[in-house]
């Protein structure tokens, strides 16, 4: 009973998030930090959505199922706290480098390894998923990636290409879209969906763990793409970063592999500024 609370909060706060703003005339939400450039919210939903049901209906038809072993708690309650952290401190100091990276590296990486070694434990087991022979468990995850990747960057719901690549040599460019790479995918990968979710899923069962996890990972964007209205910026984060961070959350729960999600976290952070070179 409490799994299905916390499930249907978390849904309930994103749905309510999308109502709101579209009641109040604010459906226009910004979609990137380098600029205030705005799109309808269903833009991002529906590459998510398309690609949450195409993760249900790709083989392996398996359930999403929660790690072996008992969850620690302390692991969890700190990787929570760490999150939460991460996002007020980012608003409270306005945002921007280098505060963006001198908090999400200490908080998002270097809490974790602390934790992890005051615990001496091995990360909880792999779910029946990811144990699962064969072709599709290496390869399905493809499908809902590529739709997701042609819906968002080559569909009348593409997003809009980022013009400014065009200003830096090629050494900038490469070395900036590989360092974002880094502190950005792959750190937050790591931290909100193998790290944190994995665990979550243990304690509350798996959609739970997605809903929560994704509404955590969409707070801090509020301190980089923030309009000053908290309320706004915060509704705005869940229709956004919420949506996707489900359908990131439902991929790394089913196939319980790195490369699907750092290629959608990946692309949706570099494919704008490579396609305006184009």
């Amino acid at each position: 009973m409490r799994n299905k609370g916390v499930l249907t909060a978390g849904l309930a706060m994103i749905t309510g998030a999308a109502a709101w703003l579209a009641l109040t005339g604010r459906a226009d939400i910004r979609y990137s930090a380098d600029h205030t450039s705005t799109l309808p919210m269903w833009h991002r939903w529906v590459p998510a959505l398309v690609g949450i049901a195409l993760v249900r209906l790709t083989p392996p038809h398996l359930p999403a199922a929660a790690p072996h072993g008992r969850p620690d708690r302390f692991e969890t309650v700190t990787l929570v706290a760490a999150a939460v952290t991460f996002a007020v401190a980012l608003r409270a100091v306005g945002g921007g480098e280098p505060a963006h990276t001198l908090l999400k590296i200490p908080l998002l990486l270097g809490v974790p390894l602390v934790v992890f070694a005051m615990t001496r434990r091995r990360a909880p087991g792999l779910p029946v998923a990811a144990l699962a022979p064969g072709v599709w468990r290496h390869y399905g995850p493809a499908v809902p990636v590529a739709a997701w990747l042609a819906i968002s960057y080559a569909s009348p719901l593409a997003v809009p290409p980022d013009t400014t690549a065009a200003r830096f040599d090629a050494f900038t460019l490469v070395a900036t879209v590989l360092v974002v790479f880094l502190v950005n995918a792959v750190l937050e990968e790591v931290f909100y969906r193998r790290w944190l979710q994995t665990r979550l899923e243990a304690t509350v069962g798996p959609w739970p763990a997605i809903v929560v996890s994704s509404l955590l990972w969409a707070a801090w964007h509020v301190g980089i793409q923030g309009t000053g209205d908290l309320a706004v910026d915060l509704a705005s984060a869940a229709v956004n970063q919420g949506m996707q961070g489900l359908f990131l959350g439902f991929l790394w729960s089913r196939y319980r592999m790195m490369w699907p999600i750092l290629t959608v976290h990946g692309a949706a952070n570099a494919a704008p500024l490579l396609l305006g070179l184009l």
